[in-house]
């Protein structure tokens, strides 16, 4: 018996734990893509999948003729990637603060605080952020009017709307990546810094030739993971915040795919949006992991 075999032979019982959540994995994912025929069809759910009413790539030609499609692909594109930007620079600058923090205590309860709203559904933040930014009560509003400003319709400005999406989604999420660069940072080795330290650099210095060249392949590897969500705007934040007025910069392809499908019950449409979504996402993550071979050498394999 050879070594790669006796390898896989001690390893079958890691393996079998595995296949619960393969099992998972093929009934919620790869059996429902059967449905993408849907696309490709007149589909009507009193007939199901027996009555086949071919139409090709009409369901396609109907969305791209749709008013507002184009306006809905540059919502999704413009808020996920201020959001991929605001998701890799705040965490990384949190957490070189954070890594010069001396105490420990101190250190600990401020990555519990930041880390907390990650753990709460936007159903929850969405109506503690109706509150706060609320025109007539609200926190945000009353500071303002203190301050003499006159108050602002956050959750109904066209101007405002992405970027309280953004804010929001880093308020929820950038605990989460200050973590995981905080566990980069550890594994730096410390006799750089003593080095640079006799060599006379400052914190700067070390921070800018040491701290973020060391971090730099998990940087990556965060950027490379969130390309593929380009056209992913967050479902569950903007269906929670947004309304009627904020269509024009808040309404996304998850959020028109639901009112296309569910709502209007537009089963053949809606599923057409879906695959045209899925496959420019799998094209985004081929390209990342392209880019993070050709950049840093990273590969998953």
């Amino acid at each position: 018996m050879n070594a790669n075999l006796k390898g896989f032979v001690r390893n079958i019982p890691l393996h079998l734990m595995l296949v619960p959540g393969l099992i998972v994995i093929l009934i919620y994912n790869y059996i429902p893509m059967a449905g993408l025929i849907i696309a490709f069809q007149d589909f009507s759910p009193i007939g199901g999948f027996r009555v086949m009413n071919w139409v090709g790539l009409d369901n396609f030609k109907y969305l791209f003729e749709l008013p507002g499609f184009y306006q809905v692909v540059w919502n999704t594109v413009f808020i996920s990637v201020m959001k991929i930007i605001a998701g890799l620079t705040v965490p990384v600058l949190v957490a070189l603060l954070l890594n010069e923090v001396r105490s420990s205590g101190f250190k600990r309860s401020v990555q519990t605080i930041i880390y907390m709203p990650h753990f709460f559904s936007w159903v929850v933040l969405a109506g503690i952020l109706i509150d706060v930014l609320s025109p007539s009560g609200g926190l945000v509003n009353m500071a303002l009017k203190a301050a003499g400003h006159p108050p602002i319709q956050f959750l109904a400005s066209n101007d405002w709307f992405p970027y309280v999406l953004v804010i929001s989604d880093q308020w929820k999420e950038f605990g989460f990546g200050t973590i995981i660069y905080l566990a980069a940072l550890t594994s730096i080795d410390s006799s750089l810094y003593e080095a640079a330290v006799m060599d006379g650099a400052g914190r700067w210095k070390q921070t800018w030739h040491i701290t973020l060249p060391g971090i730099r392949p998990i940087m990556i590897l965060m950027l490379t993971l969130s390309l593929g969500n380009v056209l992913n705007g967050g479902f569950d934040q903007v269906f929670n915040l947004y309304n009627p007025l904020v269509y024009e910069s808040g309404d996304i392809l998850d959020t028109m795919i639901y009112r296309i499908g569910l709502q209007d019950a537009q089963y053949s449409v809606s599923t057409a949006l879906g695959l045209i979504k899925s496959v420019v996402s799998f094209l985004f993550i081929g390209l990342g992991y392209y880019l993070a071979y050709r950049i840093a050498n990273y590969r998953i394999f």
